[in-house]
């Protein structure tokens, strides 16, 4: 039985992230990028998971006010060991601490993604455990000296040379990647709009 032509909708992604564009590509969802300019700094007091979850929902929002018939994706990814977020490190001697500090250790990787269009906004959280293995110092810095950590959240990017340093997972591999793929998709739908392994389409 042939699937109904419905028509695409635009997409619009509210970040920059090149890891967020090719998983949304990966997945057959056609959007542009274009970033959100929001402040991010956490509030006196706020806790790491509802910090993620307002960055998520801020930059969908500010899109979508912008672009009122379009549906907006934000996502936000924050690294949290002891309490503490972890954010991108300023300096490289930033990373080698960020790195030193989770070597040997389990951390929580928390991806918020939020999905906005006229006036709502649905948004949901992932917790994913990750150990990462022992590693010496020397290892640490020649991983840093890659570049690769200095623009990701915690130091370490898993679906690159990052990948190397993790022991295992518990949760969703996606969302430490910057995109929790079946959640996305379930926002998307319970927004109205359909999904059917393609572009998104109006129902």
């Amino acid at each position: 039985m042939s699937q109904p032509n419905l028509t695409p909708v635009r997409v619009i992604l509210a970040s920059q992230s090149p890891r967020r564009r090719e998983l949304l590509a990966q997945i057959g969802i056609t959007h542009e990028v274009r970033p959100a300019d929001i402040d991010e700094t956490v509030w006196p007091g706020e806790a790491p998971v509802p910090h993620s979850e307002r960055l998520a929902r801020d930059k969908a929002h500010t899109l979508a006010l912008l672009h009122p018939e379009a549906v907006v994706i934000g996502s936000d990814t924050i690294v949290v060991i002891d309490g503490a977020i972890l954010g991108k490190p300023a300096s490289r001697d930033d990373a080698i601490a960020m790195l030193e500090r989770l070597s040997g250790r389990e951390h929580t990787v928390y991806t918020s993604v939020a999905v906005a269009h006229e006036g709502r906004t649905l948004s949901g959280v992932e917790a994913v455990q990750v150990q990462f293995r022992t590693l010496t110092r020397a290892q640490i810095a020649a991983y840093v000296d890659t570049g690769e950590p200095m623009d990701k959240a915690g130091a370490y990017g898993i679906q690159g040379y990052g990948a190397t340093l993790v022991e295992r997972i518990s949760g969703d591999y996606f969302a430490v990647m910057g995109l929790p793929l079946g959640r996305l998709v379930g926002l998307i739908r319970e927004l109205g709009y359909v999904y059917e392994f393609g572009p998104v389409r109006a129902n």
